[in-house]
C-alpha cells in the first residue's frame, strides 16, 4: 500500500513538473509559475483553513477527509488514466472548497492564500463562488 502511494504521488509530481516544463518552452512564464506554486498554496491555504478558528468542526473534518482522499492511493478512477485519473480528486476538493467558502467565507481562504490573488479568483471561479470580473 506504501509503495502504491509513492507511485501515485510520483505519478502527479511527474505530470506536474511536465506540464509546468511544456508552459515555460511555449513560452507561457506566468501560467507556469502559478502552476508551479499551485499545490504549495492549495496545501499552506488547507493547513491554514484547518486551524482557522472560524470554521466549525464538521468543515475541519471535511477538510481533512480532503486531503486524505487526495492523498489516498485509491481511487474510484484510477490515476494512471490520462486526465481523468486525477478528476474524483479534483471534485472532491472542489466540493469541499465550496462548503468551506459557504461557511466561512471568501475572505478567510483568502486570509489564507499565500499565492497570486488573480490564481485565487479562478479557483473561486471554478469553485463557483467566487467573485466574477465584470467585462470592462
Amino acid at each position: 500500500m506504501l509503495r502504491a502511494l509513492f507511485v501515485a504521488v510520483a505519478v502527479v509530481a511527474s505530470v506536474w513538473i511536465l506540464a509546468v516544463l511544456l508552459l515555460v518552452v511555449i513560452g507561457r512564464r506566468t501560467a507556469a509559475r502559478e502552476l508551479a506554486m499551485l499545490l504549495p498554496n492549495l496545501f499552506a491555504l488547507f493547513r491554514g483553513l484547518a486551524r482557522d478558528p472560524r470554521l466549525p468542526r464538521r468543515s475541519r473534518f471535511l477538510l481533512l477527509f480532503a486531503a486524505a482522499w487526495i492523498a489516498s492511493p485509491i481511487d474510484l478512477i484510477p490515476e494512471f488514466i490520462p486526465f481523468l485519473g486525477p478528476l474524483d480528486d479534483a471534485v472532491v476538493a472542489v466540493l469541499v472548497l465550496r462548503h468551506l467558502l459557504r461557511v466561512a467565507g471568501p475572505e478567510a481562504i483568502r486570509d489564507h492564500w499565500r499565492g497570486d490573488p488573480a490564481s485565487l479568483d479562478r479557483i473561486l471561479r471554478i469553485a463557483g463562488t467566487g467573485r466574477r470580473r465584470t467585462p470592462s
